[in-house]
């Protein structure tokens, strides 16, 4: 008599369904993990960007020409807009809108992966959170780490 060896259809498909379920579970915690480290590229250079405007101010008392936020333009003789879009691979930086004397608001805006997140801090450390992504929500008073809104 031959004594058969290896698996039958029936246990392969049970492990498939079981890898496919483990998988369904996995992923998406997964997706939400590598999100929430992105994060902190946002939250940290805009506190290391206020500490900046903080300094500008100190030495000039005004945030007008802080070179975090503005650029000299000579052409036309006046301050413009300056966007960070290389300190972070998913966030660009601005001030939004543009410093008075005494006031100034930073912005992280999400771009590529991070499309859809907003975080934003002014000169009074107040910090907000937007978020229009599945699953998320923004903050108006802290910056939102994780979904659901917690900050």
């Amino acid at each position: 008599m031959k004594t058969q060896k290896g698996f039958t259809l029936i246990e392969i498909m049970i492990v498939v369904a079981i890898i496919g379920i483990l998988a369904a579970i996995a992923i998406p915690s997964y997706t939400d993990y590598v999100t929430r480290g992105k994060i902190p590229d946002a939250t940290s250079t805009l506190a290391t960007k206020r500490v900046q405007m903080e300094q500008y101010f100190q030495d000039n008392r005004t945030y007008i020409g802080a070179s975090t936020c503005q650029t000299w333009d000579a052409v036309s003789s006046s301050w413009t807009a300056a966007t960070d879009t290389t300190s972070s691979l998913y966030f660009d930086f601005l001030c939004t809108p543009a410093p008075t004397a005494t006031t100034f608001t930073l912005e992280a805006r999400g771009k590529s992966s991070m499309l859809g997140f907003s975080y934003t801090i002014d000169q009074t450390a107040a910090k907000a959170s937007t978020v229009t992504v599945s699953g998320w929500s923004g903050s108006t008073s802290c910056w939102v780490t994780k979904k659901g809104g917690t900050c």
